[in-house]
């Protein structure tokens, strides 16, 4: 069978958020599915695999980090619907049926796709003990998403700090039940996107998610009331970067970006 490393939210290869891609017939047992997730070693594997014509939705899709499997994976998906539109497998918008529900993936005339996900709530909460010194940066303010994805939305001073953090992983493992998603308004607008965040989920065995489509179904709502527009761009990234396209409309998030293949190759197992 056929296994492709797609880069997710970039039209350039080596950058976004890399994702393997595995098509099946079927879904083996679960334990096959995590051992191939843990060979190819990236945040997340998707594997899809096609449903009986006339239902809610066109393909399974379920996806796994190197240790476990999650609830909501936004790169992985876009990584998905690329594959499918690139090979001719599939085309128009795409349905996903996957544990938050079902998802759709349009193919849109410039290149890029458009998924359609559940919008995150956000609660306020107090600062969790020990966040700022396993951040090493003082926090304005936390949101949980502990209804939907699972992740402490942290509001740092600036995109500088946001850029400049070294976060001490093995304290921030404990704070959140999936992840710890730090975000800052845009130092420079004019620069094409509209807030900065960076992805921490050393609870589900990745340190750094470079591009994290799910986190942005959270930052979407957030942005979009502290700058009073529902069409935002958000950037992402540490050592790796891309842009993600949000357009929030009231339970649902559109999220859109590019996506290239980087490797396709055979899976022995």
């Amino acid at each position: 069978m056929r296994i492709r490393i797609v880069d997710a939210f970039t039209d350039q290869p080596f950058s976004g958020n890399p994702a393997g891609v595995v098509l099946l017939d079927s879904f083996p047992d679960d334990a096959w599915l995590q051992k191939v997730a843990a060979e190819v070693n990236l945040s997340e594997t998707a594997f899809a695999h096609p449903l009986p014509a006339g239902g809610e939705a066109d393909w399974a899709l379920r996806w796994l980090t190197p240790t476990t499997e999650v609830d909501m994976c936004g790169h992985a998906t876009l990584a998905t619907a690329h594959v499918l539109h690139s090979t001719g497998t599939a085309s128009g918008t795409v349905r996903f049926s996957a544990r938050c529900g079902v998802l759709t993936a349009t193919a849109e005339a410039d290149g890029t796709i458009t998924m359609d996900f559940p919008t995150s709530s956000l609660t306020p909460v107090a600062v969790p003990e020990g966040l700022e010194q396993a951040l090493g940066a003082e926090v304005l303010s936390v949101h949980d998403t502990a209804a939907h994805i699972g992740d402490l939305v942290v509001e740092l001073h600036d995109e500088h700090t946001v850029r400049a953090l070294a976060p001490d992983f093995a304290a921030l493992k404990s704070l959140s039940s999936r992840g710890v998603i730090v975000t800052a308004a845009a130092e420079h607008p004019d620069r094409g996107y509209d807030f900065v965040s960076r992805g921490f989920f050393p609870a589900v065995g990745i340190d750094e998610d470079p591009v994290t489509g799910s986190a942005h179904t959270a930052l979407a709502p957030y942005w979009s009331a502290r700058l009073g527009r529902d069409e935002l761009t958000g950037f992402q990234g540490g050592a790796r970067t891309g842009l993600v396209r949000t357009r929030l409309r009231g339970e649902r998030t559109l999220l859109n970006g590019h996506a290239v293949t980087v490797i396709e190759g055979d899976l022995h197992a």
